[in-house]
């Protein structure tokens, strides 16, 4: 498995302009549930971050299994970066914070809501055709 392209800048790039993500986690009967989703990369840390409700789908087929697999992929016409690894969902009013302030770097800022958990992303793949940068 490679990491390779978190030190591209072209990569980072990509993954610094706005784009919304599609994430797929796997339900407890091995389905795939798809769904879209702001993602930040925390290239540094081989890391990726989000924001969710508690009770959301993703949330609940994180929570329903450990090292749970999480495929995230975002787009613009021909251009695509997917990033790929084991994800978990945080409580600890910190992780919620950190993951509100990766969210509105690259989003915008996030309205209070006391039911929203971080999603962290444990990355062990990153793909990708991103354009050059000139």
């Amino acid at each position: 498995m490679s990491l390779s392209l978190l030190d591209d800048p072209a990569f980072l790039a990509f993954w610094a302009d706005r784009h919304l993500c599609t994430v797929s986690t796997p339900r407890p009967d091995g389905t795939l549930h798809v769904t879209p989703m702001g993602i930040v990369l925390d290239a540094p840390q081989r890391e990726a971050w989000g924001v969710t409700m508690g009770h959301s789908v993703k949330a609940k087929n994180i929570r329903a299994g450990e090292a749970v697999p999480i495929a995230v992929c975002q787009l613009a016409g021909p251009y695509w970066a997917s990033l790929e690894g084991t994800a978990e969902i945080l409580t600890d009013p910190d992780d919620v914070r950190r993951a509100e302030q990766f969210y509105a770097s690259r989003y915008r800022q996030p309205q209070p809501n006391p039911e929203r958990v971080a999603l962290r992303i444990s990355l062990a793949r990153a793909l990708g055709r991103v354009p050059e940068i000139s």
